[in-house]
């Protein structure tokens, strides 16, 4: 299989790695740079466990080939956290429970993630609809829910 060379920005560090042509981006993430916060659930899009931010979009990344993000800016719940702090959103998940198996959480987290940064205070119905791409087999989705609403109440913009 031929190798290619790939180069982008992942949680704001400059990665460059040869890959297998093919390769998807879950797999280059994991296994060639290390990064194991997306998980591998279904391996066909339909579960949302490896959902990343790649160029502001949220991207399914056992379906994205790595060679077409060359050039981008990825983001993992891997890259959330600054200086050892939570993000408000990795934060609220945590105080609300929303998490038992952690499985889904960092799917859930991404597709929350980029729905706040579009819309930072978003209705009940704007989450449920922006989580829907993600499947839950444990909380019943009501906390986690709860956690997204929670960030955006804390977040300072919100505040009039």
């Amino acid at each position: 299989m031929a190798k290619v060379p790939v180069q982008f920005t992942l949680n704001g560090s400059e990665k460059a790695e040869f890959i297998d042509s093919g390769t998807t981006l879950l797999h280059a993430l994991r296994d060639k740079i290390g990064d194991t916060s997306p998980k591998g659930g279904c391996h066909q899009g339909t579960c949302g466990a490896c959902s990343v931010i790649v160029d502001g979009e949220l991207r399914l990344s056992c379906l994205t080939l790595a060679e077409t993000c060359n050039g981008a800016v990825i983001r993992t719940t891997a890259g959330l956290a600054e200086g050892g702090v939570l993000h408000p959103l990795q934060r609220a998940f945590l105080d609300a429970f929303a998490t038992q198996c952690g499985f889904c959480t960092p799917g859930m987290i991404m597709a929350a993630k980029v729905l706040l940064d579009r819309t930072p205070s978003p209705s009940r119905e704007e989450v449920v609809e922006a989580l829907s791409g993600n499947i839950c087999r444990c909380t019943g989705y009501e906390p986690i829910i709860q956690a997204v609403l929670t960030a955006a109440r804390a977040n300072p913009q919100n505040a009039a």
